[in-house]
């Protein structure tokens, strides 16, 4: 069972920091002065990771709910 925790502890870490980079980066461009085209994509990707990440922390709250279940 501590194997599974520290897989969904890195796979949170990773998210969080793809979430940072899709984020931050674009902020950083626009703090300095620099608009790019492209930044409502980027921003549409950053929700798009924030609804993949809320569905997996849906389906890992089911799964732990039905595993409790049939214990």
């Amino acid at each position: 069972m501590k194997e599974t925790k520290d897989i969904f502890r890195v796979v949170g870490i990773v998210l969080l920091a793809l979430f940072v980079l899709v984020v931050g980066i674009p902020l950083v461009f626009a703090a300095a002065g620099i608009t790019l085209h492209i930044l409502g994509a980027i921003f549409g990707l950053a929700v798009w990771l924030i609804k993949i990440a809320v569905f997996i922390a849906i389906v890992y709250l089911i799964l732990v709910g039905v595993r409790a279940v049939l214990r």
